[in-house]
C-alpha cells in the first residue's frame, strides 16, 4: 500500500473547482486558458487539475486575478 503522507497535495478536477466558486464549468476553463486560475495538464488527454492552494486564493482574494481581471462580482 502506498503512503498517503508522501507530501502530494491534492489536485482538483474542473467540476470539483467549478462547484467550490459556485460558477459555470467553463467559466472554469476559460479561467485556466486565460491565466486567471492556474492549471495543470495532466494525462494524453490533457484534463486540467487545479491545487486546492490557488483555488482558496481565490475564495480568500478581494476577487481578483493576478493580471487586474475582475472574477468574482
Amino acid at each position: 500500500m502506498a503512503d498517503q503522507n508522501n507530501g502530494i497535495e491534492p489536485m482538483l478536477t474542473t467540476s470539483e473547482v467549478a462547484r467550490i466558486l459556485n460558477v459555470h464549468i467553463n467559466t472554469i476553463r476559460r479561467w485556466s486558458n486565460q491565466g486567471i486560475l492556474k492549471s495543470y495538464r495532466i494525462g494524453s488527454r490533457g484534463d486540467r487539475r487545479f491545487k486546492k492552494n490557488d483555488v482558496d486564493a481565490i475564495l480568500e482574494g478581494d476577487g481578483t486575478a493576478k493580471k487586474g481581471r475582475r472574477i468574482i462580482p
